[in-house]
């Protein structure tokens, strides 16, 4: 019993400063330079991810997502979206799941919109995806087979933790123009 209490209270810190990482308050320089990062670090990771960048209409990029939950969990990341060249809107992801799940986890994530009637859907705020749109894992050659769903496509790069899960949920998005 006490090597299972122990595993919980080491498992709640990982947990904790997983999320305490992500979502750590970031000025708008700040947020922007993790934005910077994380596309550097996506067109590294799989350099086909670069026609994605230049053919969508625009795009929201969240540098870091934290998640995490025993039986019920969560995920929340800031972000902005780019359109051109221009960061038009900042914007948060929120996320409640239920079902088995176990540990905390960071990851980057980025959605692209095919064309103006997909953007402009997220840009309305209060943007929903269900639990039925599935996120591309980034590896080399991954997003040479993805396509867009309903004018939306989502790739995701893991940062660090471990997240064993099985559960049902979505992300819901607010959109704040600039």
């Amino acid at each position: 019993m006490r090597k299972f209490s122990a595993a919980l209270i080491t498992l709640s810190m990982v947990f904790a400063s997983t999320l305490t990482l992500a979502w750590e308050p970031d000025s708008g320089n700040k947020l922007e330079l993790s934005v910077a990062q994380a596309l550097i670090k996506a067109k590294e990771k799989d350099p086909a991810l670069k026609k994605w960048f230049d053919t969508a209409y625009g795009y929201a990029v969240f540098p870091k997502v934290g998640k995490g939950g025993i039986g019920i969990g969560g995920a929340h990341g800031k972000g902005i979206v780019i359109r051109g060249d221009s960061t038009v809107a900042s914007t948060t992801l929120s996320q409640l799941t239920i079902g088995f799940q176990l540990g905390g986890q960071v990851y980057s994530e980025f959605i692209f919109f095919k064309d103006k009637t997909a953007f402009d859907n997220f840009a309305r705020g209060n943007f929903e995806m269900g639990a039925q749109v599935s996120a591309v894992a980034l590896t080399v050659g991954a997003s040479a087979d993805a396509n867009y769903d309903g004018g939306v496509a989502v790739f995701t790069i893991a940062e660090g933790g471990l997240m064993y899960e099985a559960t049902i949920g979505g992300q819901k998005f607010k959109y704040k123009a600039k």
